[in-house]
């Protein structure tokens, strides 16, 4: 199979048929094969519904139906390892991806050798409030990513299917993808300019939230991604160099007592400084030897992402 085209959704009845007419003409049009995978992320409306009609007129047409709202990342995830198609197309359900890109995000990881393609919605139908905020998100994460996409959100992406298999999405970190990809090895990322259709129905089920939630979100991605297998590396650095300083302090407190008649050490405020600093060195120190333990103790410890193998048997 040539593709798996893999669309999450809530509450998109009125706009299901519409797409999956797109999809199939643009498919046939190409000559290729496909899957259709729709993950239903616990719509309320007649969505699973429009869904089970469809896949019994057209056999290209799969279904997942969650109990309840799970979120994005989570129907992607469900999307990802259910797909079996060679190149694997993610998109919204609302309309506002156009699938005529499709066949080109192919052609890039096909043909160019492309790990991942992520779209660019360089012309936005988006009111002023939510554009700002999108490129100064995009900006940051641009710059700790050090990946250089314009539009790390954008629901149109073409990923290798391999690529797919060994990453995990989870909570709110279908925004960083790209990021996750590059963490696992998958370093070659491309960018395509890609349509934005005005929304036709319904309304968007993302708030003003969405953007404080992504900036954790990617403090997480981040930390863990380098530091999720060596905890003491990061909270052992910081706690020695912490109890350190306070031990400085308390060893020049120490001295200025025992040389100087009439001191007081704790009438100033450096003794409270220095004994803060040590109790906090050890408390980031206990952290990062409780974290290595458990970190060690994983199932996955010594799990890794091999690309090849060669004359093992």
């Amino acid at each position: 199979m040539q593709l798996s085209i893999v669309v999450p959704l809530l509450n998109e009845a009125e706009s299901l048929p519409e797409l999956s007419e797109w999809i199939d003409r643009v498919m046939k049009e190409y000559a290729l094969s496909y899957e259709l995978i729709y993950v239903d992320d616990g719509s309320r409306d007649d969505s699973w519904a429009i869904i089970s009609k469809l896949a019994e007129s057209n056999p290209y047409v799969k279904g997942i139906k969650f109990r309840r709202n799970y979120g994005k990342a989570a129907a992607l995830n469900c999307g990802f390892a259910v797909c079996q198609g060679d190149v694997v197309i993610t998109m919204d359900a609302d309309l506002q991806d156009s699938p005529d890109e499709i066949p080109e995000l192919r052609r890039m990881i096909v043909e160019e050798g492309y790990d991942m393609v992520s779209g660019w919605k360089k012309k936005r139908h988006d009111p002023i409030s939510k554009t700002i905020p999108t490129r100064f998100f995009n900006w940051t994460t641009r710059r700790i990513s050090k990946i250089k996409l314009h539009d790390f959100n954008c629901g149109l992406k073409a990923y290798r299917i391999d690529l797919v298999k060994s990453i995990e999405v989870f909570g709110e970190m279908h925004r960083y993808i790209p990021v996750i990809a590059k963490w696992a090895g998958f370093s070659k990322i491309g960018e395509k300019v890609v349509q934005h259709q005005k929304r036709k129905y319904g309304k968007t089920k993302y708030g003003p939230d969405r953007f404080l939630k992504g900036y954790l979100d990617l403090l997480s991605i981040t930390f863990t991604s380098r530091f999720g297998k060596r905890p003491m590396h990061f909270f052992g650095l910081w706690g020695t160099l912490l109890f350190l300083a306070g031990l400085g302090i308390a060893g020049f407190l120490a001295y200025e007592r025992i040389f100087f008649e009439g001191y007081k050490m704790t009438e100033r405020p450096l003794f409270y400084f220095g004994l803060l600093a040590m109790i906090l060195g050890t408390q980031l120190f206990v952290a990062g030897f409780l974290g290595e333990l458990i970190s060690r103790s994983a199932h996955d410890r010594n799990a890794y992402l091999i690309e090849t193998k060669m004359n093992l048997d």
